[in-house]
């Protein structure tokens, strides 16, 4: 049986590392910090601007991953300055770099809630199948994929970041049986992607 914590420890300390190969002071939160698992401030350059991250790590071994992104990773962002780095460990291969990517948080929400709605409310579903809660809502790599490795977002203010989510998922945001989570600031104005 894996121990999720040494998963997640593994995730922090990898995107801490990478975090300081790009200039940036990275310090682990301690335990009950909600939403934040790093924060970390640019040293490299003449502004010094300041990130929130969270880490979701989860361990890959050549199937596609899927992050469990539950009601708390929907919520929308408090800052321009919050992020998610979503961790690919690959436990037949310890020694290779694990797969990042590099979302911020509103995406995140976002996806996580589109992801879920539209499998709960898929008319092709057989009724009575599918209740499973947004609590559990679990998105997969493919839904990530334009974020992997894009470390040099995150000098950027968030709602600046193109969106780089599947297209469909812009019509299904717009679906009133998916839609997008309460609060989320794309129902002011959905951008373009």
């Amino acid at each position: 049986m894996v121990d999720k914590k040494m998963t997640k420890s593994a995730g922090e300390h990898w995107v801490c590392s990478v975090l300081s190969r790009y200039g940036w002071g990275a310090a682990l939160t301690r335990d009950g910090l909600e939403r934040t698992d790093i924060l970390a401030v640019y040293t490299d350059g003449p502004v010094r601007s300041m990130i929130e991250v969270q880490v979701k790590s989860i361990r890959w071994a050549g199937r596609d991953g899927r992050w469990p992104l539950g009601v708390k990773s929907q919520q929308p962002s408090l800052s321009q300055h919050e992020w998610f780095v979503l961790v690919m460990l690959d436990p037949a291969a310890p020694t290779l770099a694990p797969r990042s990517f590099v979302v911020p948080r509103d995406h995140v929400a976002a996806a996580a809630w589109i992801g879920h709605m539209n499998w709960l409310h898929d008319p092709d579903a057989a009724p009575g199948k599918r209740n499973a809660g947004v609590e559990q809502s679990r998105v997969g790599v493919e839904t990530f994929l334009a974020y992997e490795d894009r470390w040099e977002l995150l000098g950027t203010r968030t709602d600046e970041v193109s969106v780089l989510l599947p297209p469909h998922y812009r019509e299904l945001a717009t679906n009133p049986r998916v839609g997008l989570p309460e609060g989320h600031p794309w129902h002011a104005s959905l951008p373009q992607w």
